[in-house]
């Protein structure tokens, strides 16, 4: 199976002075654990996930004042549509992450995440007689 087949084509994107606050209410609304921050100043693309906003929260910082390019990923790896899911899984192993952003023809289609690939991998729940 490959990463195309996985991905949710549902791709959050949100721009750097988003506030924490406001990609996560974004995230929590389109119901996806990432965002894509695309900041034209810094030249490219990053990403600003679930746990990034958890960390911040943690750390007592305002998730009102807190701007997204201050907590962005832009170290990314990306993966490609045709990549399969062994080797998006390989490249989150190896990263210690659970999202990839997927690019094809360099702009952002999907992305892929732990879920994704578990969902595909685990056989289909059937139901047990009560």
């Amino acid at each position: 199976m490959l990463v195309r087949d996985a991905m949710s084509s549902v791709v959050l994107t949100i721009g750097p002075t988003h506030t924490l606050r406001q990609a996560a209410a974004l995230m929590s609304a389109r119901k996806v654990g990432a965002a894509v921050v695309h900041d034209p100043d810094a030249g490219g693309i990053g990403i600003l996930t679930e746990r990034d906003i958890l960390n911040s929260v943690g750390l007592g910082q305002d998730p009102d004042a807190e701007r997204a390019h201050a907590h962005t990923t832009t170290d990314v790896v990306f993966a490609a549509p045709a990549w399969t899911l062994e080797e998006a899984a390989a490249a989150m192993a190896h990263g210690g992450f659970r999202h990839l952003i997927v690019l094809d023809g360099g702009e952002p289609t999907g992305v892929v995440s732990v879920r994704d690939i578990i969902r595909c991998w685990a056989p289909a729940r059937q139901k047990v007689p009560a």
